[in-house]
Protein backbone atom coordinates (compact mmCIF):
# COMPACT_ATOMS: atom_id res chain seq x y z
CA UNK A 1 0.00 0.00 0.00
CA UNK A 2 2.72 2.44 0.64
CA UNK A 3 4.81 1.59 -2.36
CA UNK A 4 1.62 2.24 -4.31
CA UNK A 5 1.68 5.48 -2.50
CA UNK A 6 4.73 6.23 -3.43
CA UNK A 7 4.68 5.55 -6.84
CA UNK A 8 1.25 7.73 -7.14
CA UNK A 9 3.08 10.52 -5.79
CA UNK A 10 5.99 10.10 -7.90
CA UNK A 11 3.71 9.92 -11.06
CA UNK A 12 2.10 12.94 -10.33
CA UNK A 13 5.22 14.72 -9.32
CA UNK A 14 6.66 14.01 -13.06
CA UNK A 15 3.74 14.52 -14.89
CA UNK A 16 4.79 18.71 -15.27
CA UNK A 17 8.11 17.65 -16.11
CA UNK A 18 7.32 15.61 -18.38
CA UNK A 19 4.49 18.41 -19.78
CA UNK A 20 7.81 20.94 -20.08
CA UNK A 21 10.01 18.63 -22.06
CA UNK A 22 6.82 17.89 -24.41
CA UNK A 23 6.46 21.49 -24.96
CA UNK A 24 10.30 22.41 -25.07
CA UNK A 25 10.83 20.04 -27.90
CA UNK A 26 7.91 21.34 -29.83
CA UNK A 27 7.86 25.08 -29.86
CA UNK A 28 12.30 24.18 -30.53
CA UNK A 29 11.47 21.69 -33.80
CA UNK A 30 8.63 23.63 -35.46
CA UNK A 31 9.98 26.80 -34.93
CA UNK A 32 7.85 28.59 -32.68
CA UNK A 33 10.65 29.37 -30.67
CA UNK A 34 14.03 30.13 -32.10
CA UNK A 35 16.28 27.44 -31.74
CA UNK A 36 18.93 29.84 -31.58
CA UNK A 37 17.54 30.22 -28.09
CA UNK A 38 16.42 27.07 -27.21
CA UNK A 39 17.70 24.48 -28.75
CA UNK A 40 16.05 21.33 -29.23
CA UNK A 41 16.32 18.15 -26.83
CA UNK A 42 18.50 16.37 -29.66
CA UNK A 43 20.97 19.10 -29.50
CA UNK A 44 21.05 19.54 -25.68
CA UNK A 45 21.36 15.59 -25.20
CA UNK A 46 24.21 15.80 -27.84
CA UNK A 47 26.14 18.39 -25.94
CA UNK A 48 26.17 16.92 -22.88
CA UNK A 49 27.92 13.69 -24.40
CA UNK A 50 30.47 15.74 -25.76
CA UNK A 51 31.41 17.70 -22.40
CA UNK A 52 31.35 14.12 -20.75
CA UNK A 53 33.76 13.04 -22.88
CA UNK A 54 35.82 15.52 -24.60
CA UNK A 55 35.50 18.15 -21.73
CA UNK A 56 35.32 16.44 -18.64
CA UNK A 57 31.69 17.63 -17.22
CA UNK A 58 32.35 15.42 -13.99
CA UNK A 59 35.72 16.98 -13.04
CA UNK A 60 33.61 20.87 -13.57
CA UNK A 61 30.86 18.79 -11.33
CA UNK A 62 34.03 17.80 -9.18
CA UNK A 63 35.19 21.26 -8.38
CA UNK A 64 31.64 22.77 -7.46
CA UNK A 65 30.37 19.95 -4.92
CA UNK A 66 33.83 20.17 -3.41
CA UNK A 67 33.46 24.05 -2.73
CA UNK A 68 29.29 22.97 -1.88
CA UNK A 69 30.96 20.65 0.69
CA UNK A 70 33.64 22.78 2.01
CA UNK A 71 31.54 25.83 2.83
CA UNK A 72 28.55 24.10 3.66
CA UNK A 73 30.69 22.48 6.70
CA UNK A 74 32.29 25.78 7.56
CA UNK A 75 28.90 27.33 7.97
CA UNK A 76 27.14 24.72 9.75
CA UNK A 77 29.48 24.16 12.22
CA UNK A 78 30.19 27.97 12.85
CA UNK A 79 26.49 28.38 12.62
CA UNK A 80 25.78 26.12 15.29
CA UNK A 81 28.26 26.98 17.66
CA UNK A 82 27.38 30.83 17.22
CA UNK A 83 23.89 30.30 17.93
CA UNK A 84 24.16 28.51 20.74
CA UNK A 85 26.42 31.39 22.51
CA UNK A 86 23.47 33.51 21.23
CA UNK A 87 21.26 31.01 23.09
CA UNK A 88 22.57 30.33 26.21
CA UNK A 89 24.90 33.59 26.94
CA UNK A 90 22.14 36.38 27.86
CA UNK A 91 24.77 39.16 27.44
CA UNK A 92 25.67 38.05 24.12
CA UNK A 93 22.74 37.89 23.06
CA UNK A 94 21.32 41.30 23.91
CA UNK A 95 25.18 42.75 22.52
CA UNK A 96 25.47 40.46 19.36
CA UNK A 97 21.59 39.71 18.27
CA UNK A 98 20.19 42.89 17.28
CA UNK A 99 23.35 43.77 15.03
CA UNK A 100 23.11 40.57 13.24
CA UNK A 101 19.05 40.58 12.87
CA UNK A 102 20.32 44.02 10.92
CA UNK A 103 22.89 42.48 8.72
CA UNK A 104 21.03 39.11 8.03
CA UNK A 105 18.41 41.60 5.76
CA UNK A 106 21.46 42.13 3.71
CA UNK A 107 21.81 40.13 0.39
CA UNK A 108 23.95 37.85 -0.07
CA UNK A 109 25.07 38.94 -3.20
CA UNK A 110 25.71 42.48 -1.54
CA UNK A 111 28.32 40.92 0.47
CA UNK A 112 30.39 39.59 -2.74
CA UNK A 113 32.31 43.13 -3.10
CA UNK A 114 33.55 42.67 0.34
CA UNK A 115 34.38 38.95 0.14
CA UNK A 116 35.82 39.47 -3.49
CA UNK A 117 38.66 42.18 -1.52
CA UNK A 118 38.63 40.54 1.25
CA UNK A 119 40.15 37.11 -0.20
CA UNK A 120 40.58 37.63 -3.85
CA UNK A 121 38.60 35.90 -6.76
CA UNK A 122 39.62 32.31 -6.28
CA UNK A 123 38.72 29.44 -4.28
CA UNK A 124 38.92 30.99 -0.67
CA UNK A 125 36.55 33.58 -1.50
CA UNK A 126 33.91 30.96 -2.78
CA UNK A 127 34.29 28.81 -0.29
CA UNK A 128 33.43 32.24 1.87
CA UNK A 129 30.32 32.82 0.18
CA UNK A 130 28.78 29.56 0.29
CA UNK A 131 29.51 29.14 4.26
CA UNK A 132 27.90 32.69 5.01
CA UNK A 133 24.83 31.53 3.08
CA UNK A 134 24.54 28.46 4.99
CA UNK A 135 25.58 30.05 8.40
CA UNK A 136 22.41 32.44 8.29
CA UNK A 137 19.70 30.06 8.55
CA UNK A 138 21.29 27.45 10.53
CA UNK A 139 21.79 30.47 13.36
CA UNK A 140 18.00 31.73 13.11
CA UNK A 141 16.78 28.20 13.02
CA UNK A 142 19.32 26.97 15.79
CA UNK A 143 18.74 30.24 18.56
CA UNK A 144 14.78 29.55 18.08
CA UNK A 145 15.10 25.80 18.86
CA UNK A 146 17.37 26.58 22.14
CA UNK A 147 15.55 29.59 23.14
CA UNK A 148 12.44 27.12 23.29
CA UNK A 149 13.57 24.65 25.15
CA UNK A 150 10.63 23.53 27.51
CA UNK A 151 10.53 25.34 30.89
CA UNK A 152 9.78 22.73 32.91
CA UNK A 153 12.80 20.76 32.07
CA UNK A 154 15.01 23.67 32.93
CA UNK A 155 13.81 24.03 36.22
CA UNK A 156 14.68 20.69 36.87
CA UNK A 157 17.97 21.25 35.88
CA UNK A 158 18.25 23.89 38.20
CA UNK A 159 16.83 21.87 40.62
CA UNK A 160 19.14 19.32 39.76
CA UNK A 161 22.27 22.35 40.15
CA UNK A 162 23.35 21.32 36.15
CA UNK A 163 26.08 23.88 35.35
CA UNK A 164 25.52 25.68 31.81
CA UNK A 165 27.36 22.41 30.27
CA UNK A 166 24.61 19.76 31.54
CA UNK A 167 22.36 22.03 30.53
CA UNK A 168 23.12 22.85 26.65
CA UNK A 169 23.74 18.51 25.86
CA UNK A 170 21.02 17.11 28.50
CA UNK A 171 18.28 19.92 27.30
CA UNK A 172 19.30 22.40 25.07
CA UNK A 173 20.72 20.76 22.02
CA UNK A 174 17.94 17.90 21.99
CA UNK A 175 15.50 20.42 22.68
CA UNK A 176 16.50 22.19 19.70
CA UNK A 177 17.14 18.89 17.45
CA UNK A 178 13.96 19.33 15.23
CA UNK A 179 15.13 22.91 14.44
CA UNK A 180 18.51 22.24 14.01
CA UNK A 181 17.82 19.57 11.54
CA UNK A 182 15.76 21.76 9.35
CA UNK A 183 18.37 24.81 9.81
CA UNK A 184 20.67 22.39 8.26
CA UNK A 185 18.39 21.54 5.31
CA UNK A 186 17.87 25.08 4.64
CA UNK A 187 21.91 25.56 5.26
CA UNK A 188 22.74 22.86 2.28
CA UNK A 189 20.11 24.15 -0.26
CA UNK A 190 21.44 27.99 0.22
CA UNK A 191 24.73 26.26 -0.07
CA UNK A 192 24.15 24.82 -3.51
CA UNK A 193 22.57 28.14 -4.60
CA UNK A 194 25.45 29.99 -3.34
CA UNK A 195 27.86 27.87 -5.19
CA UNK A 196 26.38 28.48 -8.60
CA UNK A 197 26.56 32.14 -7.78
CA UNK A 198 29.81 32.04 -6.37
CA UNK A 199 30.83 30.48 -9.76
CA UNK A 200 28.91 33.02 -11.80
CA UNK A 201 30.10 35.85 -10.22
CA UNK A 202 33.98 35.39 -9.02
CA UNK A 203 34.37 33.47 -12.11
CA UNK A 204 37.97 32.16 -11.43
CA UNK A 205 38.86 28.48 -11.94
CA UNK A 206 36.74 25.12 -13.08
CA UNK A 207 32.79 24.42 -12.07
CA UNK A 208 29.40 24.61 -13.48
CA UNK A 209 29.07 28.03 -13.30
CA UNK A 210 32.17 28.46 -15.72
CA UNK A 211 30.56 25.95 -17.89
CA UNK A 212 27.34 28.18 -17.98
CA UNK A 213 29.24 31.19 -18.86
CA UNK A 214 31.35 29.55 -21.14
CA UNK A 215 28.37 28.60 -23.14
CA UNK A 216 26.77 32.44 -22.91
CA UNK A 217 29.80 34.16 -24.15
CA UNK A 218 29.77 31.63 -26.77
CA UNK A 219 26.08 31.90 -27.39
CA UNK A 220 25.67 27.90 -27.62
CA UNK A 221 22.73 27.57 -25.69
CA UNK A 222 22.58 23.79 -25.91
CA UNK A 223 25.61 24.65 -23.61
CA UNK A 224 23.86 26.54 -21.05
CA UNK A 225 21.33 24.69 -20.97
CA UNK A 226 22.96 21.12 -20.08
CA UNK A 227 24.84 23.58 -17.11
CA UNK A 228 21.13 24.37 -15.69
CA UNK A 229 20.34 20.97 -16.40
CA UNK A 230 22.91 19.04 -14.05
CA UNK A 231 22.38 23.13 -12.16
CA UNK A 232 18.59 21.75 -11.18
CA UNK A 233 19.42 17.92 -10.92
CA UNK A 234 21.89 18.82 -8.46
CA UNK A 235 19.90 20.63 -6.16
CA UNK A 236 17.15 18.24 -6.41
CA UNK A 237 19.23 15.58 -5.09
CA UNK A 238 21.00 17.27 -2.69
CA UNK A 239 17.56 18.27 -1.09
CA UNK A 240 16.04 14.99 -1.24
CA UNK A 241 18.98 13.70 0.87
CA UNK A 242 18.18 16.27 3.38
CA UNK A 243 15.39 15.64 3.78
CA UNK A 244 16.16 11.75 4.19
CA UNK A 245 18.66 12.81 6.74
CA UNK A 246 16.35 15.14 8.73
CA UNK A 247 13.85 12.07 8.32
CA UNK A 248 16.57 9.97 9.92
CA UNK A 249 17.62 12.21 12.78
CA UNK A 250 14.04 12.68 13.63
CA UNK A 251 13.17 9.59 13.43
CA UNK A 252 12.41 9.38 17.12
CA UNK A 253 9.63 11.86 16.81
CA UNK A 254 5.89 10.34 16.59
CA UNK A 255 4.50 10.70 13.12
CA UNK A 256 1.49 12.92 13.05
CA UNK A 257 -1.64 11.71 12.14
CA UNK A 258 -4.13 13.98 9.98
Amino acid sequence: MARASRFVRFRRGMTLPILLLVAWEVSSRTGLVDARFLPSLEDVVGTAKRELIDNDLIGELGFSLMRNIAGFLIGCVLGIAFASLLALSRIADRLIMPTFNGLKQISLLAWIPLISVWFGFGEQAKIVFVALAAFIPIVLNTYDGMREAPAELLEVATALRFNARQKALRIYIPAAMPSIATGVHLGLIYAWLATVGAEYFLAVGPGIGGLVIAGRERFDMALVMVGVLVLGFVGFTLNRLASALEAYLLRWRPKQTV
